[in-house]
């Protein structure tokens, strides 16, 4: 844990000192003391129908989320990480009970019994996922249901009046972006844990396989809808980034059976012409070539997991080589976009994760502070101010969401570089520099040099704005912090300091000894 998470630990363990003799505020704030050790919490949202659960079962990689319209996909749902299956039913009222753990044909069944969807807070599921180690995933009911009451459930839930949402992060899909969708994404950034400014939300082109109507080039045209909708100045405020993403593909590329392969192939084998005619559409697949070694109930199944759209993707590709199943998975799950929405989560959101909950528990005692003022924590006011103001990546984090707002007068090409310098493509060295993963240390430190020269010049340049200083300032550390970094890493020796280490920028070094020999 690195300073700034420490202070917050200590921050947090003083609160629950001082409060302790409320037992309401000390169960909140040791739940804020746990949630500082728990995986990175990511809620999963959109419309009704968006395709939020079946997205979900792509990400975890198994069927253990419902995708029907039953009253489990009325109840907020937490998918977490144990070593054991368990599924706990927590009511509003009442002691949490545990329901019977059953799997139909591969998918996970929810028996809720007499329980009404109203009268249930929250049901977790812990479930043995490998996916599972570093992220909760919770999903959500429907935004704009029909059901007032079902809306207001996920509101509630992301959006809280006077706390911090119990999600550190969003992944919000939508089919088309409309005006609903930009009011939720700035609510959720306007919580008590965004008010730091954060932008914390990954937007998804969902069901992308239907904007061409099902087309094998269905996800290049959805390419082109998500690449218009990255630079909406409205979304881009709000969104790290926008994919486009076939999530019923994405589901069963990762759940891919052996039964499936074989009648994937046998289509696979046919005729062009006759296998085209199947494909028309699912009426004519379900019906189309009798004497075709695929039973109704197979052809039937198939259209179920993996739509037109994903069947004549997976001819195509056993077409041109594949030839066994895990090799027709991973192909699969690459075209659905499922593979880029993975990376951009981890670098953007389980990079992050000490960062986000930091910022969530700190949140969370500067609210407490607010709203119960004590004599004996008038300090830790102050506490939190130095945390606030001394943390660079809450500093940067502010500045990103600043830059994405178009709030920094900066030229495009500077804004562009300065969003990339300070952890806007992600926090690792090489993305941060736009560099390769494959980068060496060398070309790390050559390229880190070269732009902490560049952004001291526009920081001392008195053409630039004043109200741009002060994220020069910033990106001018970012820099400074990933020099410090090179160093621990290739001497084995104490990182330099990030304020303080001044590197030479390149070609300066020895004009400077120069005029120090002049000057003597």
């Amino acid at each position: 844990m690195n300073g700034t998470g420490a202070a917050v630990v200590g921050l947090v363990a003083e609160a629950i000192g001082i409060y302790g003799d409320d037992p309401l505020l000390r169960n909140e704030l040791e739940g804020y003391a746990r949630r500082l050790d728990e995986p990175l919490r990511i809620a999963v949202a959109g419309m009704v129908k968006a395709g939020k659960s079946t997205l979900l079962n792509a990400i975890i990689g198994e069927e253990v989320a419902p995708t029907d319209t039953g009253e489990c996909t009325r109840v907020v749902t937490w998918y977490r990480y144990a070593d054991t299956p368990r599924i706990t039913l927590h009511p509003f009222d009442g002691e949490p009970r545990a329901l019977a753990v059953r799997r139909v044909q591969g998918r996970l069944q929810f028996d809720l019994g007499e329980a009404r969807a109203e009268d249930i807070e929250r049901l977790v599921v812990d479930w043995p996922a490998e996916s599972l180690r570093h992220l909760t995933l919770i999903d959500t009911p429907g935004i704009a249901s029909l059901s007032s009451d079902v809306s207001a459930r996920t509101t509630n839930f992301l959006t809280p009046d006077d706390t911090p949402s119990e999600a550190d992060a969003v992944i919000y899909l939508m089919r088309h972006l409309h005006a609903s969708d930009l009011k939720f994404l700035e609510a959720f950034r306007d919580t008590s844990a965004g008010r730091s400014g954060t932008v914390n939300a990954l937007a998804v082109l969902s069901r992308a396989d239907e904007v061409g109507a099902g087309r094998i080039d269905s996800l290049l045209s959805a390419g082109k809808i998500a690449e218009r909708y990255r630079s909406d100045p409205a979304l881009r405020a709000l969104a790290l980034g926008v994919v486009p993403i076939a999530g019923l593909l994405a589901q069963s590329a990762r759940t891919l059976r052996q039964s499936e392969f074989n009648a994937l192939l046998k289509l696979a084998r046919l005729e062009k012409a006759e296998r085209e005619r199947m494909l028309i559409s699912a009426d004519r697949f379900c019906r189309s070539n009798p004497d075709l070694d695929i039973s109704p109930e197979e052809r039937a199944s198939l259209l179920d997991r993996y739509g037109l759209f994903g069947i004549r993707l997976a001819s195509v590709l056993l077409r041109s080589g594949i030839t066994e199943p895990t090799a027709l998975a991973h192909e699969l799950a690459k075209r659905s976009g499922l593979n880029d929405l993975l990376l951009l989560v981890t670098r953007q959101f389980e990079a992050r994760a000490a960062q986000l909950r930091a910022r969530t528990a700190l949140s969370a005692v500067e609210g407490i502070l607010k709203e119960h003022p004590r004599e004996d924590a008038v300090h830790l006011a102050a506490t939190v101010e130095r945390i606030q103001s001394g943390a660079h990546e809450f500093t940067e984090l502010r500045l990103l969401a600043r830059l994405r707002g178009k709030d920094v007068p900066l030229a495009s090409h500077q804004a562009a570089d300065a969003e990339r310098l300070i952890g806007g493509s992600g926090i690792d060295a090489a993305a941060r520099l736009g560099l390769a993963d494959t980068a060496t240390p060398q070309e790390l430190r050559s390229q880190a040099l070269g732009s902490l020269h560049r952004w001291r010049l526009v920081s001392e340049n008195p053409l630039t704005d004043r109200a741009a200083l002060e994220a020069c300032q910033v990106v001018v550390r970012s820099c400074e912090a990933l020099l410090a970094q090179h160093h621990q890493q290739t001497s084995g020796g104490p990182a330099l300091a990030g304020t303080s280490a001044r590197p030479e920028p390149p070609g300066r070094s020895g004009e400077q000894a120069g005029d120090k020999r002049r000057a003597g």
